[in-house]
């Protein structure tokens, strides 16, 4: 991807989020994965293409820093039980839940192994409410349905990346599934993330009333978000989780400050501008390589797996958020829908794409496609959705 294309692909993806700002509703990442795959017809775009590294490496430190210290750590601490258990035990559930269901019905359309379908699983499980939490914070629900959206989708991320790990193993090794395997390799990995997360973020943060200039701020918050997830991946930890607990440590230690609103508007006034540039990126070049994937054969079973991970995922949503009586069943499936398919779920797939394990083409395929209908239909949804629940 040279500099010019990538100038184009930001010129374009400002445009779109400067339509956003003027008008409601509009589903930024929806438009720009469309853009994406028109702009795959045209040869001059035809050849871009993304990789896992540059996702991984270079932008979802960035976005999940951002997420999470731009949460408020109030709203996290009211929250921390449901976000805690819908981000891990939650997942794990429907990670079960959508692999036995899938294995069930897949002998109907395709020939997948049942490990085949626990991939497929797990790259579906991971949200991505970009889209969607600024409708829902604009709508009656607005700060518990959308907090708790948002909350657990930064934990998930950290889950799902666990259980990819532990399935690409099976899959590349043909290695039998062992529980006590996977809840060893889940607590280690997400403890040591979590731990250097917080212990790097207070270090870091010890020094941050060192100087009063706002550009300090900012230049403490990307040794944070990028520090943290490198020095956790380097331990074989949660780079995710790491960068994750460094935001919202960040967040609290804001919030402790006599500054806060200052702060905030200096260092949204960088994140602001740099989570926009790399959503443009990502999603115009998940469009532009998406293309080649989606297989009209395919698309009966796609449409299936879509409907069971709605099901499965109001399910195991209901059974988490029933004991909480504040929330009515038209909130539960608003957190339900919300749950959409996003940036983690193609870097999982560019990961199974790029591994050296004896990958199924029907896989990718179908992945690609659920994502792609995922981020379409309930990113566009979501707004007549949540106003149809609200009447």
């Amino acid at each position: 991807m040279s500099s010019h294309h990538i100038i184009l692909l930001v010129f374009i993806g400002y445009i779109v989020f400067a339509i956003d700002k003027k008008k409601e509703s509009f589903p930024v990442p929806v438009v720009l994965l469309l853009l994406g795959i028109l702009l795959s017809f045209v040869p001059y775009f035809s050849g871009l293409h993304i990789t896992k590294e540059t996702i991984f490496t270079w932008f979802l430190p960035a976005l999940l820093f951002v997420s999470a210290y731009q949460f408020p750590f109030a709203d996290f601490k009211k929250y921390f039980k449901v976000i805690t258990v819908l981000g891990t035990f939650g997942l794990i559930g429907m990670f079960f839940l959508l692999g036995a269901a899938i294995y069930a019905i897949s002998g109907f359309f395709t020939d997948l192994s049942f490990v085949e379908c626990l991939m497929l699983a797990i790259i579906l499980m991971p949200t991505d409410p970009v889209s969607v939490v600024p409708i829902l914070k604009e709508s009656a629900y607005s700060s518990k349905v959308a907090d708790v959206v948002e909350g657990e989708s930064m934990l998930n991320d950290g889950t799902s990346l666990v259980l990819f790990t532990v399935v690409l193993g099976m899959l590349g090794n043909d290695e039998s599934f062992s529980i006590m395997n996977f809840v060893s390799e889940f607590f280690l990995v997400s403890i040591g993330g979590i731990g250097i997360g917080v212990t790097f973020g207070w270090l870091v943060l010890k020094g941050l009333h060192l100087t009063s200039h706002f550009q300090y701020q900012v230049m403490v918050s990307i040794t944070l978000a990028y520090g943290s997830f490198y020095i956790a991946e380097y331990f074989h930890f949660s780079g995710v989780l790491a960068s994750v607990s460094s935001g919202i440590i960040f967040s609290w230690k804001l919030a402790q400050t006599g500054k806060e609103t200052e702060l905030r508007g200096a260092l949204n006034g960088f994140w602001e501008v740099i989570e926009p540039t790399i959503l443009s990126i990502i999603f115009i070049v998940i469009g532009i390589q998406v293309t080649q994937y989606l297989h009209v054969d395919y698309w009966g079973f796609i449409l299936f797996i879509f409907l069971l991970t709605l099901l499965v995922r109001f399910a195991v949503v209901t059974t988490i958020l029933k004991p909480f009586s504040n929330f009515t069943l038209n909130e539960i499936s608003l957190v339900t829908w919300s749950g959409l398919k996003g940036t983690m779920s193609i870097v999982f797939i560019l990961s199974l794409k790029g591994s050296s394990a004896d990958i199924n083409e029907q896989l990718l395929s179908i992945s690609f496609g659920v994502v792609v209908l995922s981020l379409v239909i309930q990113s566009i949804l979501i707004y007549p959705f949540s106003n149809k629940l609200k009447g």
